[in-house]
């Protein structure tokens, strides 16, 4: 059944009400099944199993006669009666000798419930334990006990999905129609119960697991057609979710706190989050949408079309008004066009489209014109492209926005000093990128600007003594925690956090082993930690055997001048250095004012280059990461991927020097942020465009470019090409 028979839908027609009418005064005497019956068999109210859909006709009948299109006959039992779910004379007996691991539980399996015994069971075990009951459940249902040698541990039911769901229906991308018509390819989790009793790790997540591959076959023995989707909510208020995420599951949003039932919209369920479970990964082609609609995976390819980029990376920016964000959209495209240039420039001096701009920049501070909402919907777009991704590279790096020439902007703060006292004032940008293991860009995940404020005097802790919260590097933290967060959203991907030296320490790395979160990190080491072992961990890496000697390209570096508040940099040619590769594992211990936590196991890849050319720095970098390295292929994986670190640094740079964030000259901290905000998504397609450029110069100048930029390109090159053909001439 891949269309869902819309009975009441059906039935309100005119010319259908005239019809049933005509039905019932011509069959007087007969009964409502009976007339269910003849309505199914009139307009081929069939389900997939050839039988009649004879509940759904009755529903409908029901509701037309009460808006009064007819007259059913009179039923043959008057009022309702309250049905009570069939149970046992006693409790359910509790299972003897769980083991504490899954694995070691014997015959643990799913029996179906179709037999009168298992049904009492199956209710007694609900309505001792589990927080909503029995039932009653509602259309489509399976129910299965969780049965093992230890005795009955549980159950699980299906049944039918909620009706509506906003942030459902948000990520499947459908419309009234569509679900009206395919809600039946969703099937709802209606009840999950491990017994209180009974404490085993990963048990949860083992028999989630073996529910989904058993309940679609069953599923579709019994009725007919496979489900594509299922979904399940989980109690915010007492519960985690945590197996859910064990057992790959989604967390696509949270619900409203209404039910089934709430037509008043009094809200009186509590709220809960949304998981689901994709039976297939092309469910929303077979239901006829298209495949990038909803908030699915999304192909990096498929977003960065010269004609729609702007609308799907900022628009529905929640800024307070539709046309607010209607006006994002049309300045990020403006913008575009001439990133170097002020707004004015960009807009070619169009006078209402430079107020518009101000308009937007210059709303209050306390507005919902922020920095993260308008970043949001480039995030959305970013977590989408992570989705179609195996790995993603998830890098943070911190920069400073220089604006001590802006005396009138307030809302700075101090971003350093130099030997005299004199203070720079600014913006202290940390941010996260998305890239792919190839080098490519997906988008900006995060960003926040700070006015960071230098210590008070009267403050006389010492750094121990100050809670990480309150230091400087909690950014780290937040952007670890930040991914750790997505990863319910991606189950299927795996988050590497790559981190330069300022990642590294102690509270960053005991906050990813409390979490479990899946998401790991690769750090680059500043400090020569205490180890468990005889050394200290520079000294513990440098006597592991070689595993390989490898090339990595070290790119240039140009010279810089010393500045006031700027030391001197000498240019560095690119080179080749061949370099020696060993890894281990170690645990390192805490710092001293943390000696009642336990040393963290790490694993460390030595990279060295053994023969420097003369008058250059030795390249030597100890990695740390949490990846579990099993051969030396993980161990130069993990190279690899902290080689494209630098991607955060070409962003950097063009955000700086392409778009010129540091000559923006507004009249507050949050205005500037506003700003910049809208050229870090400009930044981030300009790198990615040149990168692609370089990766997939067979690609259609059609992806990247419109037609009028195509012509202009062409124009351009032909006239390079006419004036070095004239320089050639004349020499």
């Amino acid at each position: 059944m891949k269309i869902q028979n819309q009975i009441k839908r059906t039935l309100s027609q005119p010319e259908a009400i005239e019809q049933i009418n005509n039905m019932l005064d011509t069959n007087t005497n007969i009964n409502r099944t009976k007339m269910a019956d003849l309505i199914c068999d009139q307009f081929k109210f069939i389900n997939p199993r050839g039988e009649r859909q004879r509940s759904g006709c009755l529903k409908a009948l029901r509701k037309l006669e009460q808006d009064g299109l007819f007259v059913l006959p009179v039923p043959n039992k008057t009022g309702s009666v309250k049905k009570s779910p069939r149970r046992l004379d006693e409790p359910v007996p509790e299972p003897q000798g769980v083991p504490n691991e899954v694995g070691k539980i014997c015959e643990l399996k799913l029996v179906s419930v179709e037999t009168e015994e298992y049904m009492r069971i199956w209710n007694e075990l609900m309505i001792q334990d589990h927080p909503r009951g029995a039932g009653p459940l509602v259309g489509r249902q399976l129910r299965y006990l969780i049965q093992s040698e230890h005795g009955w541990l549980g159950g699980i039911s299906f049944s039918s999905a909620a009706l509506h769901l906003e942030d459902r229906d948000k990520w499947i991308g459908w419309d009234w129609n569509v679900r009206q018509e395919n809600l039946h390819h969703v099937v709802n989790m209606s009840r999950f119960l491990i017994r209180s009793s009974i404490e085993c790790k990963n048990l949860a997540s083992c028999v989630l697991g073996m529910a989904i591959k058993k309940f679609p076959v069953d599923f579709e023995i019994r009725y007919g057609h496979r489900p594509l989707l299922i979904e399940s909510f989980v109690d915010i208020s007492h519960y985690k979710g945590t197996c859910y995420k064990a057992a790959n599951w989604q967390l696509i949003g949270r619900t409203k706190g209404r039910g089934r039932q709430d037509l008043l919209k009094k809200c009186k369920e509590t709220v809960k989050d949304i998981y689901v479970y994709e039976l297939d990964r092309d469910f929303r082609v077979k239901i006829g949408l298209p495949v990038n609609s909803g908030l699915g995976a999304l192909n990096l390819y498929s977003c960065i079309d010269s004609e729609n980029w702007a609308e799907n990376e900022f628009g529905g920016a929640p800024l307070g008004d539709k046309r607010l964000s209607d006006r994002l959209v049309e300045i990020a495209v403006n913008k575009a066009m001439n990133p170097c240039c002020t707004y004015n420039g960009a807009a070619g001096g169009n006078w209402s489209k430079v107020k518009a701009y101000y308009r937007l920049i210059d709303k209050p501070d306390d507005s919902a014109v922020t920095m993260p909402n308008i970043l949001l919907p480039h995030r959305e777009q970013t977590i989408r492209r992570m989705k179609a991704e195996n790995i993603v590279l998830c890098i943070q790096d911190g920069s400073d926005l220089n604006y001590n020439n802006l005396d009138q902007c307030e809302g700075l703060g101090v971003i350093g000093s130099n030997q005299t006292g004199a203070i720079s004032r600014g913006l202290h940008m940390h941010s996260t990128i998305a890239v792919t293991t190839d080098g490519l860009p997906l988008g900006v995940l995060r960003s926040e600007c700070t006015a960071p404020e230098l210590k008070s005097k009267d403050d006389k802790r010492s750094a121990s003594a100050i809670p990480i919260e309150e230091k400087k590097t909690f950014c780290w933290i937040e952007g670890l925690r930040d991914c750790m967060d997505l990863k319910a959203r991606m189950p299927h991907t795996s988050l590497i956090n790559v981190m330069d030296r300022e990642g590294d320490f102690f509270e960053l790395f005991d906050d990813q082993r409390k979490n479990c979160s899946g998401v790991n990190l690769l750090v680059r080491a500043k400090h020569n930690r205490g180890t468990t072992g005889e050394h200290k961990l520079f000294e513990t890496a440098r006597h592991a055997p070689v595993q390989a000697q490898i090339e990595i390209k070290i790119p240039r570096q140009s010279a810089r001048s010393k500045k006031s508040k700027q030391k001197a940099r000498a240019k560095r040619p690119m080179r080749i250095a061949k370099v020696s590769v060993r890894y281990l594992q170690v645990k390192f211990n805490p710092p001293q004012y943390y000696n009642d936590k336990d040393p963290i196991a790490i694993w460390v890849v030595h990279v060295r280059e053994d023969n420097p050319p003369a008058n250059t720095d030795r390249l030597e970098w100890f990695l740390l990461t949490t990846i579990n390295i099993k051969s030396i292929d993980d161990a130069l994986n993990c190279v690899k991927w902290y080689c494209l670190r630098w991607r955060i640094e070409d962003w950097h740079r063009v955000l700086k020097s392409g778009c010129k964030v540091e000559e923006l000259a507004h009249k507050t901290a949050e205005r500037q942020k506003r700003a910049v905000a809208i050229n870090m998504v400009i930044a981030w397609r300009i790198m990615l465009m040149t990168l692609l450029g370089r990766e997939a110069p067979e690609l259609p100048p059609e992806v990247l470019f419109s037609n009028l930029e195509i012509k202009v390109l062409k124009a351009y090159a032909k006239k390079k090409l006419q004036i070095s053909q004239i320089v050639s001439a004349t020499w």
